[in-house]
């Protein structure tokens, strides 16, 4: 119900942060802030007896302590419409690409997560047509999975690959401290292959308020779980979950949190894990599968963020030096589909990567000046051949496709019976006419 009241004394002011005395406040609950800077809405972060900490959306430079605060009586909310498809917008939910708004089925973000009794077991795989995903570790519809990388590593075209190549109803994309060129790069990419027509996209770049960014991971799964209520499998891609647990801890401070680990906030776990757990997969509807990169500070996989993800996520994807990483990467939901994709699915992923182990280990042996024996010679051709052909970020093939190539990469190298693989699954797929040795 909309209070009428006007509040027209702010106790303090801290940065974006106002506090001041009202009544009948609940908390997340939305406010206008008016002063001489203009209007700007704010949103209910600290209940603490009649004293009311709000955060507000534009920042409060202009504002001072006589500015008029209405509090409008309910929760942030984001509008739903399949005219959202092919948008850009703010964390706010204002429109970031100069079309129109969209005012329509408001929606509240922040909900509780889905009641395990309407959950589906995860039993359907997401197809990305990237080998390194799809045959050493699948993603499944509903799973949530972080990506480790330090800053460098090319996350967000990462995402923008699996955004234009995953086999998913929806895309959401919700980027937290984008610079406005990764925005432009990740919106042009999706235009430019046609994907941006089934793609809605919730931006918070590093010029942008604050708490904006910590809007950006509720607006986009309130959206996504709307889609997905509707039938819709929808895929979120989430860029960076870092940023995000940033701006909770720079909100902290404001407000003189006692701060946990590294500065940030006691329940940065909690936090996370209401964001996480918004994967579902639906009883007689569609899914949300949830994909978030998570920068890690100085490739420090201790770092509190990436540490507490752990704890929430189903594995992980390692991305280092622009491709992902087969050893540390594990996405612990695979078995419940790569029983179903293809007989040899499981078993040529394991040769491969016992082959690339011992791969990593000649490569060890080379750089010390042992000499290479003729096995070690073929590791060297194998794994010179894995990383081209199967590692690349840029290999775009189904996963049939794939496991074709990986039996031609085995048989170009090795001989059948080099390769650990039992003889009525090479006897049916290693390549006709192969020879191995060279």
């Amino acid at each position: 119900m909309l209070n009428n009241k006007v509040y027209h004394k702010i106790d303090a002011l801290s940065g974006s942060v106002a506090t001041l005395r009202a009544e009948g406040v609940k908390y997340n609950e939305i406010a206008e802030v008016e002063s001489r800077a203009g209007t700007s809405l704010a949103q209910v972060i600290k209940l603490d007896g009649p004293n009311v900490t709000l955060q507000i959306f534009a920042g409060a430079r202009g504002v001072d302590t006589a500015a008029r605060v209405r509090f409008l009586g309910e929760t942030m909310k984001v509008p739903f419409s399949e005219a959202l498809l092919g948008r850009a917008f703010t964390g706010a939910g204002v429109p970031r690409d100069g079309g129109p708004a969209i005012d329509e089925n408001p929606s509240p973000i922040g909900q509780p997560s889905v009641n395990p009794a309407r959950r589906v077991m995860p039993h359907e795989m997401v197809r990305t047509n990237i080998p390194m995903i799809d045959l050493f570790n699948s993603l499944v519809k509903s799973q949530k999975l972080p990506i480790f990388a330090r800053a460098g590593e090319p996350y967000n075209e990462l995402l923008a690959r699996i955004a234009l190549q995953a086999d998913s109803d929806v895309i959401v994309i919700g980027g937290m401290g984008l610079k406005y060129d990764e925005y432009l790069k990740f919106r042009s990419t999706l235009d430019q292959s046609g994907a941006l027509s089934k793609t809605v996209m919730f931006v918070h770049t590093a010029a942008d308020p604050t708490v904006e960014c910590m809007l950006v991971p509720d607006v986009s799964l309130a959206v996504a779980e709307k889609f997905a209520l509707s039938g819709k499998d929808v895929l979120v891609l989430l860029t960076d979950m870092t940023s995000f647990a940033d701006a909770m801890k720079e909100i902290a401070i404001t407000m003189e949190q006692i701060p946990s680990n590294r500065g940030y906030p006691g329940d940065l776990y909690s936090q996370l894990a209401a964001r996480y757990e918004k994967a579902v997969d639906f009883d007689g509807a569609g899914s949300i599968t949830i994909l978030a990169v998570t920068t890690m500070p100085g490739d420090d996989v201790t770092h509190p963020v990436p540490d507490n993800t752990g704890y929430i996520t189903e594995g992980q994807f390692y991305l280092r030096n622009g491709r992902i990483e087969p050893f540390g990467s594990l996405s612990r939901l695979k078995q419940q589909v790569n029983k179903a994709t293809r007989e040899d699915h499981r078993t040529v992923m394991d040769a491969m990567i016992k082959l690339y182990a011992q791969y990593k280990e000649t490569i060890e042996k080379q750089s010390m000046g042992f000499k290479m024996s003729a096995w070690d010679k073929k590791l060297l051709r194998y794994g010179a051949a894995f990383e081209k052909e199967m590692m690349d970020l840029s290999v775009n093939i189904p996963l049939e496709e794939a496991l074709d190539l990986g039996w031609k990469i085995l048989a170009d190298n090795f001989e059948r019976g080099e390769v650990g693989i039992p003889s009525k699954l090479s006897d049916k797929f290693w390549p006709a006419g192969s020879a191995a040795e060279k």
